[in-house]
């Protein structure tokens, strides 16, 4: 009887996973993981452009749901009763028809998860695997969230005390500072990705950002 290596692998991967207790090592790199992906900083949000060019086109995607992939093996199912395909590719479809098991793909993929994929092309971005907060000038990358009172001036003085969302003018005790490209999602506290807003248009915009 011929094994299915492959077949073998995700299931003893799944049965690990299942019944693996973290060490203490293990929860303290999570945590680390975690920290260091809320403030992963993707480059084109600020170069405008992906820096990593054909890198990229070897980047995953994010594989489909069980609810796609069931879709699609259905579909496939029908084709075959068709006669759509022929010779190797239809032998081929139709041991993958036979193997299909819709409790490896994910019910849903995470908020987090979708985030790290690129809004252009799906793949997920390199920078989540290599995100550190340095630049190559001997300068850190600021991931504090504090604005100083030096910077906020500047910032209110560029905008000219207006809402850069809608327009308002604003007194000073209606002036909000905020982040551009989301402290939550790697903004950095700098003056160039800080804009004045009201109340309102802060609340509205919250952590959302769309390149």
């Amino acid at each position: 009887m011929k094994v299915d290596v492959e077949e073998e692998w995700i299931k003893e991967a799944r049965e690990y996973s299942e019944n693996h207790q973290p060490t203490p090592e293990e929860i303290e790199f999570i945590k680390e993981w975690e920290k260091r992906t809320k403030h992963v900083c993707k480059p084109c949000w600020e170069l405008k452009y992906c820096p990593y060019g054909p890198l990229v086109e070897n980047f995953p995607l994010l594989g489909p749901t069980k609810k796609e992939a069931i879709e699609h093996n259905d579909f496939l199912k029908e084709q075959l009763q068709k006669g759509a395909y022929t010779g190797w590719r239809k032998q081929s479809i139709e041991e993958d028809v036979l193997n299909f098991d819709p409790n490896e793909y994910p019910e849903e993929y995470k908020k987090e998860e979708i985030e790290q994929c690129c809004d252009v092309f799906g793949h997920i971005c390199p920078t989540f695997f290599v995100n550190e907060p340095l630049t190559e000038t001997l300068e850190m990358r600021r991931i504090s969230r504090n604005i100083d009172r030096a910077t906020a001036i500047r910032v209110v003085r560029r905008d000219n005390s207006t809402c850069q969302i809608c327009g308002k003018n604003l007194l000073e005790k209606d002036i909000e500072l905020d982040h551009k490209i989301p402290w939550s999602k790697g903004g950095v506290t700098e003056e160039n990705n800080l804009q004045v807003t009201c109340f309102d248009c802060n609340r509205k915009k919250s952590a959302e950002f769309h390149p």
